[in-house]
C-alpha cells in the first residue's frame, strides 16, 4: 500500500511539474488583421491568406488564431513568419474547435453542481451525472435522482466557463522564437464553405436579333467566419480535388442559408491562370458569414442574337446491337422547342470568357415592360465560343413525327419511313424549323429518298431546316435503309 502510494504521489509531482511548465510559456492573443486574400473556387473551396502582427517574446511561446473559418480544412494550414522566417519556428500546431455549446458544457460539468429551470418553472439543482441522449440527469444532495429532458429545459447555469472552451474557432502554435518583438506573420489554409456563381441577365431585342447581356459574380459565405476588406480572387474552372468525407458534406449542408446583399460595380479584372480563368475584383471587399454579396463583372450591348426553332422527336442511346423492334422510335413528342443563339467574341460586341452560370432571358413587352422568356444554365465558355440556350416550347408550333413504312428485307437488311408534319400556328410569321433525326437503328444506314435537303450532322444524325408559312403544315418525309452483318 505504500508504494502504491509512492507511486501516486510521484504521478501528482509529475503533473503539476507538466501543468507548471505550461504555465510558464506566455500565450500570445492575436491582434486585428494586416491584411487577408480569398481566393474562391466555385466548387465550394476557397484559399485563405491572413496577415496578423504579434509581439513574440523570446524563447518558446503560444500563439492563438483566432477568427479562422468554422470549415477549415486543418490539414493544409500553412504558417510563415514574414519579419523573421528563419528564427521563427513551429513546434507544434492545433486546431482548436471544442467551442461553447449546451453539450460541451454538459459533458465539461459532470460530477459537478448545476442547476436546471424546466419549462414550469421547477428548479432543480444538483450533482450532473449525466448530459447525454438529450437529458440531464440529476442527484441531489438527498441522494434523490432526477432526469429533466433537455429540450424542456429553460434554462441550465453553470457556475463558471470550463478551461478550454472557447468561442470561436482558433489555430494555436507553440513557437520558438530567437528574438523578441513584433512579427508579421501570414496564415495560410483551405476552407469549405465558401462559393461563387455566376448570373447572366440577358435582354433580347423584339426583333430577336440582338441582345444586352450583365453578368454577376454571386458570393456566399457560410464559412463561419467574416473577411474584412478583403482582396477577392475568382477562379472560374473545373479543378480537380479529393472529396471530402460524408461527415464534413452534412456538416456543410448543416450550415445556415446565407442572406444577400448587392454591391455596385467597381470593375473586375479577368486574367488567365494557369488552365483556369480569374477574376480579381478591383476593390477591398468584406464578406460577412451567412451572407451572399453580387458584383458585376461583364457586360455586353447590342451583341448580335438569333433565334431558332426545334423539332427533335427521335432517340439515339448508342449503338450496341441491331434495333429490330418496329416500334421502339416511337415518342409521341410535338413540342417545338425555342433556341437563343449567341457567339462570346469581340468582333460580336462581348468579347469576354463567361464562366458557368445560370442565365435569364428577358424581352420587353409593347408597354416597355420586360418579361422573363426563359432561363437555362451554361457551362464554361471562352471567348469566341458560341451560346445556345433551350428557352422553352413554342406555344404556337406544332411538330407530328409517325413512322409509315417498316419492312425487312432480309434478315440483316431493314427499311423504314418516317413522315414528319410540322405546323405553325402564328398569325404572320414564317419560321424556319430545324429537324434531327438520329438514325440509331444501326451504325450502317443510306437515305434513299428524302422530300426535302438534309445535313448529316454525325456518324447517325441527319438535319432538315425548313420554312413553313404562318397558318401552314410542312411535310417532310425520308426513308432509310440498315444492314449489319450476317
Amino acid at each position: 500500500m505504500r508504494e502504491k502510494g509512492v507511486v501516486n504521489m510521484r504521478k501528482k509531482w509529475i503533473l503539476l511539474i507538466l501543468v507548471g511548465i505550461f504555465m510558464l510559456v506566455p500565450m500570445v492573443n492575436a491582434q486585428d488583421s494586416d491584411g487577408v486574400s480569398v481566393t474562391i473556387y466555385n466548387q465550394g473551396t476557397a484559399l485563405i491568406q491572413d496577415r496578423r502582427t504579434f509581439d513574440l517574446p523570446e524563447g518558446t511561446s503560444t500563439l492563438d488564431f483566432t477568427d479562422v473559418a468554422a470549415s477549415i480544412d486543418s490539414t493544409s494550414v500553412s504558417f510563415k513568419s514574414l519579419t523573421d522566417p528563419q528564427g521563427t519556428t513551429v513546434l507544434e500546431q492545433n486546431y482548436v474547435y471544442d467551442l461553447v455549446d449546451s453539450s460541451a458544457l454538459l459533458t465539461r460539468y459532470l460530477d459537478q453542481t448545476i442547476r436546471v429551470t424546466a419549462e414550469d418553472g421547477t428548479i432543480y439543482t444538483g450533482q450532473l451525472l449525466s448530459g447525454r441522449n438529450g437529458e440531464i440527469i440529476l442527484r441531489d444532495e438527498a441522494g434523490q435522482v432526477s432526469v429533466v429532458s433537455l429540450s424542456k429545459a429553460r434554462d441550465i447555469s453553470f457556475p463558471s466557463l470550463p478551461d478550454g472552451l472557447i468561442t470561436r474557432p482558433t489555430l494555436r502554435w507553440l513557437l520558438q522564437s530567437e528574438t523578441s518583438g513584433a512579427q508579421q506573420v501570414e496564415l495560410t489554409y483551405l476552407t469549405g464553405g465558401l462559393n461563387w456563381s455566376a448570373d447572366y441577365i440577358v435582354l433580347l431585342a423584339t426583333e430577336n436579333t440582338s441582345l444586352d447581356l450583365n453578368g454577376w459574380v454571386t458570393l456566399n459565405n457560410v464559412s463561419g467566419a467574416t473577411y474584412r476588406d478583403a482582396l477577392v480572387k475568382l477562379v472560374a474552372g473545373d479543378l480537380n480535388r479529393v472529396q471530402p468525407e460524408r461527415e464534413e458534406l452534412y456538416a456543410m449542408d448543416m450550415m445556415a442559408a446565407p442572406t444577400m446583399t448587392a454591391m455596385p460595380t467597381q470593375g473586375v479584372e479577368q486574367r488567365e491562370f494557369f488552365e483556369y480563368q480569374l477574376y480579381e475584383i478591383n476593390r477591398p471587399v468584406t464578406i460577412a458569414d451567412n451572407e451572399s454579396k453580387q458584383v458585376e463583372f461583364v457586360t455586353g450591348a447590342d451583341v448580335p442574337a438569333s433565334t431558332y426553332y426545334v423539332y427533335n422527336s427521335s432517340i439515339f442511346y448508342g449503338y450496341y446491337g441491331p434495333i429490330t423492334d418496329q416500334y421502339y422510335g416511337v415518342t409521341g413528342v410535338t413540342d417545338v422547342q425555342s433556341w437563343l443563339e449567341f457567339s462570346t467574341g469581340e468582333e460580336e460586341g462581348l468579347g469576354a470568357d463567361l464562366p458557368a452560370g445560370r442565365v435569364r432571358v428577358y424581352q420587353e413587352d409593347t408597354d416597355g415592360a420586360a418579361l422573363l422568356i426563359g432561363e437555362n444554365t451554361i457551362d464554361h465558355t471562352p471567348e469566341g465560343e458560341k451560346v445556345e440556350l433551350y428557352l422553352g416550347n413554342a406555344f404556337d408550333l406544332v411538330g407530328e413525327r409517325t413512322q409509315t413504312n417498316f419492312v425487312m428485307l432480309s434478315g440483316n437488311v431493314l427499311e423504314e419511313t418516317y413522315e414528319i408534319k410540322l405546323r405553325n400556328r402564328k398569325d404572320d410569321e414564317t419560321v424556319e424549323i430545324r429537324v434531327p433525326e438520329s438514325l440509331f437503328r444501326w451504325s450502317n444506314w443510306e437515305i434513299i429518298d428524302a422530300s426535302d435537303p438534309y445535313t448529316k450532322t454525325d456518324s447517325a444524325t441527319i438535319e432538315f431546316r425548313v420554312p413553313v408559312e404562318p397558318g401552314q403544315e410542312k411535310v417532310i418525309t425520308y426513308t432509310v435503309r440498315y444492314t449489319w452483318p450476317r
